[in-house]
C-alpha cells in the first residue's frame, strides 16, 4: 500500500491513531482507504453466506478471467455486507471510478459481466448499485446502493464497516479511524469514565437479557481483586441467527478495540473470546486480527505505550445452545461441562475461576468503540426512551430478501419485513414471525407495528433475544413451529434440573402426539389429546417459575406464544386430525383417483409401509391405518392419479 515501507507504514498508522493527522499521513490514507488506486481492485464477498452461495468458485473464474486476457486486477475478500439474497456479491473498482455492485455472480456469470464492467457496457438486471468512494467519478444511471430499499431505512454502526474492507488488514481498519477510541480511552479518560460513558448512552446488552452494559461494567470495576476477566460470547447458538459471525468475519478489529475499551473500564487483564468452532472463518480473521494488533502495541502489555496491558484468548465451543448463558460458559472456559450455576455470586462478582468477571456478546462490544468515538448523547438520541441505539436482525426463513440489518431502536416489525426485506417470498401471505429464537416467542399480523424496543416485544409475548427474526407464511404450520423449537430446546437442555430436563420432554411428546397418526381413535381421544394440550400451559408454568437457568425457564415460550395466537390450529389438530397447511405427514391423508389409476403397481413398490393395495392392471386403494402420509406414492406416480386431500 503505498510508497511507505511496512515499518512506516506501520508508525503512520499508529499515530494517526494518537491523531496526527498532516498531510503525508492523509495522501498514504487515500492509498490505504482506495479512494486512489492504480489498478483495478475486485472486491468479492466471501463470508460463510458467500462460500456457501459460491464464492469460492467465483473467486476461481475471475482469477481465470484475469489471466486470459491479461488484465493486472487485484481480488480482495470481503466480509458479508448483509444482503445474503443477492450472493455472490462482486464488486468491481476501476481507477478514477466508484465502487461498482453486482449481485449473484456466479462462477459462471463471472466472464460476462467483468466484460460488462470494464467495457463499461452495463446489464442493469445484474447491477445492485455504486458505492461512492472518495472524490472518485460516478457510473451514470447506476444507483446509490446504499438507496436500495434494503439499506435506505437501516442505520449502521455495528456493520459499518462489513463488506467494505478487507477483515485481513490492520492499515485499512486503522485508516477507517479503528483504535482511536481506544487510544483515546487508555490516554484521557479514567476507567470510571468510561462506565459512566457507557452508562449514560443507555446501551444494553444485546446477547438477549437487555441488561444496562455501563451499569454491568460498574458493578466488576468497583471489585477489590487484583484479577479481573472479560468475555466475549460469540457462541451464538439460536437457530437462524448469524449476526455475531458476519461482524467477527467482517470486522474482527472492532470486537478487539471494543474488548480492549470494556477490559480498560473495569480492570481486567486477561479476556476470552469464546466462540463455536463451527465458525472456522470467523476463528481465522481474528487470530490474523489478534497478531497483527499485539504487533502493532494494540493489544498485550504496556498497549499503546501506557501503563494498561491486556491479553486476548480464543476459546473454541462445542457449539452447546446452553453455553449462551453467562455461568455455563464460564463452567466452559474453566474445563467443565457448560451446566449453568445458581445466582447469586453474579458472574461480575465472582465469575471466572472465582473471580468478577464480564460477559458481553460480540455485538455489544462492537458498539463501544462509536459510543466513545461520538459520545453518549448522539448513540442515546437513536432509538427509543428505553431502547437506545440500534439492533442487528438476521433476517431468515419465508421472506424476499434474507440477510443481515441493522435498523435504529423502535422500527416497527412492518417495516423491517415489508420496506427492508422486502415482504413475503413468493407473494405469499405473512402469518407470523419468531423473535429471539427458542426462547422467544412469534408476532402475528396484529402485532406488526408494535415498535422494537424490548421491553415492547416483551409484552407481545415475544423477546428481542440475541437478534434472530424468521419469518413465517400461510404454508407454515404453527403446531409444527412449536414442535420443532421444542425438540431443539429440548436436546440442548443441560440435563441439570429436573423442571427443564423432564418437563421440555414431556411438552415435546404432547406435541408429538397431536401431530402424528392416532394409534388408538376411540371416542375419547380427542378429549385426551385436548387435556394434553391444556397440560402444556400448566407444564410451561411450571418450567418457567423453577428452572434454574434464564434458558431453562424462557424455555416454553414458542410453545406458549403460538397456543395464544394460534390456538385453532391446535384444535383442528386434536379435533379434526387435520394440518390445513398439510405439514404434519402423519396428518395427510392422499387418495388414488381409480379412474386414472392403470395399475403400474410402482406406487405400491415404493410405499415404505405396504399401504397400497391392488393387482396389477387394476385400479389401487389406500389403506388408510396404514398410510403415514409420506408423500411416497403421490411422488412416484407418473399419470397424476393421485391426490392429496
Amino acid at each position: 500500500m503505498g510508497t511507505l515501507n511496512s515499518d512506516k507504514r506501520q508508525q503512520m498508522l499508529i499515530d494517526l491513531i494518537k491523531g496526527n493527522k498532516n498531510t503525508d499521513i492523509q495522501n498514504q490514507l487515500s492509498v490505504i482507504k482506495r479512494e486512489k488506486i492504480e489498478k483495478p481492485i475486485i472486491y468479492v464477498g466471501a463470508g460463510t453466506c458467500g462460500l456457501g452461495a459460491g464464492a469460492a468458485e467465483t473467486i476461481e473464474a475471475i482469477k481465470n478471467y484475469l489471466s486470459k486476457n491479461k488484465i493486472d486486477a487485484d481480488i480482495m475478500e470481503v466480509g458479508c455486507i448483509g444482503l445474503c439474497k443477492a450472493e455472490p456479491l462482486v464488486d468491481v473498482q476501476l481507477p478514477g471510478k466508484n465502487r461498482l455492485a453486482f449481485q449473484n455472480v456466479t462462477s459462471d456469470k463471472a466472464e460476462a459481466i467483468l466484460d460488462a464492467a470494464f467495457s463499461n457496457k452495463l446489464n442493469t438486471k445484474d447491477v445492485l448499485g455504486q458505492i461512492q468512494i472518495g472524490n472518485n467519478n460516478q457510473w451514470e444511471g447506476v444507483n446509490d446502493f446504499y438507496k436500495l430499499p434494503f439499506f435506505a431505512k437501516q442505520k449502521r454502526i455495528v456493520l459499518k464497516n462489513c463488506g467494505l474492507i478487507n477483515p485481513e488488514s490492520i492499515d485499512e481498519y486503522i485508516a477507517f479511524g479503528g483504535y482511536a477510541s481506544m487510544y483515546k480511552t487508555l490516554t484521557t479518560h479514567s476507567s470510571v469514565d468510561i462506565c459512566d460513558i457507557i452508562e449514560k448512552s443507555g446501551l444494553r446488552g444485546r446477547g438477549g437479557g437487555g441488561f444496562p452494559t455501563g451499569r454491568k461494567w460498574r458493578i466488576a470495576n468497583q471489585q477489590v481483586n487484583e484479577q479481573k476477566y472479560l468475555i466475549c460470547n460469540a457462541d451464538e447458538g439460536d437457530p437462524g441467527a448469524f449476526m455475531d459471525r458476519a461482524v467477527v468475519e467482517g470486522d474482527p478489529h472492532r470486537l478487539i478495540e471494543g474488548m480492549v475499551i470494556g477490559a480498560y473500564a473495569i480492570g481486567a487483564s486477561v479476556g476470552y473470546v469464546y466462540i463455536r468452532a463451527e465458525y472456522p472463518l470467523a476463528i481465522k480473521r481474528l487470530k490474523i486480527a489478534m497478531k497483527d494488533a499485539k504487533e502493532y502495541g494494540l493489544l498485550g502489555k504496556n498497549i499503546c505505550g501506557t501503563d494498561f496491558s491486556f491479553e486476548l484468548k480464543i476459546k473454541m465451543g462445542a457449539g452447546a445452545f446452553v453455553c449462551g448463558e453467562e455461568t455455563a460458559l464460564i463452567n466452559s472456559i474453566e474445563g467443565f461441562r457448560g451446566m449453568p450455576s445458581p445466582r447469586p455470586p453474579f458472574p461480575a462478582v465472582s465469575g471466572l475461576f472465582g473471580k468478577p468477571t464480564i460477559i458481553n456478546n460480540v455485538e455489544t462490544f462492537a458498539n463501544v468503540s462509536e459510543i466513545i468515538a461520538n459520545g453518549a448523547d448522539w448513540f442515546g438520541s437513536v432509538g427509543t426512551e428505553k431502547s437506545k441505539g440500534t439492533k442487528v436482525f438476521a433476517l431468515s426463513g419465508k421472506i424476499a430478501n434474507t440477510g443481515l440489518v441493522e435498523i435504529p431502536m423502535g422500527t416497527t416489525i412492518r417495516t423491517v419485513l415489508y420496506d427492508i426485506a422486502g415482504g413475503i417470498a413468493n407473494g405469499k401471505k405473512f402469518k407470523a414471525v419468531q423473535i429471539g429464537g427458542p426462547s422467544g416467542g412469534c408476532i402475528t399480523e396484529q402485532n406488526l407495528d408494535i415498535p422494537i424496543e424490548y421491553e415492547t416485544l416483551i409484552k407481545a409475548g415475544a423477546m428481542m433475544g440475541s437478534g434472530g427474526l424468521v419469518v413465517m407464511d400461510e404454508d407454515n404450520c404453527m403446531v409444527d413451529v412449536a414442535k420443532f423449537f421444542m425438540d431443539f430446546i429440548q436436546r440442548e437442555s443441560c440435563g441439570k434440573c429436573i423442571p427443564c430436563r423432564e418437563g421440555t420432554r414431556r411438552m415435546l411428546e404432547i406435541l408429538e402426539s397431536i401431530t402424528s397418526k392416532p394409534v388408538n381413535n376411540g371416542e375419547n381421544s380427542a378429549l385426551e389429546r385436548m387435556k394434553g394440550v391444556m397440560q402444556l400451559e400448566k407444564l410451561a408454568k411450571i418450567i418457567k417459575d423453577t428452572s434454574l437457568c434464564a434458558l431453562g425457564q424462557s424455555a416454553p415460550n414458542p410453545v406458549l406464544s403460538t397456543l395464544r395466537w394460534f390456538r385453532d390450529e391446535y384444535e383442528e389438530h386434536i379435533f379434526e386430525r387435520n394440518c390445513s397447511t398439510k405439514t404434519c405427514t402423519e396428518l395427510r391423508k392422499f387418495k388414488i383417483h381409480t379412474d386414472i389409476c392403470t395399475g403400474c403397481t410402482l406406487c405400491s413398490k415404493k410405499c415404505p409401509t405396504g399401504a397400497i393395495i391392488g393387482t396389477k392392471k387394476s385400479p389401487h386403494f389406500i389403506v388408510e391405518d396404514k398410510c403415514i402420509g409420506c408423500g411416497t406414492c403421490k411422488e412416484t406416480c407418473n399419470f397424476n392419479a393421485i391426490e392429496m386431500i
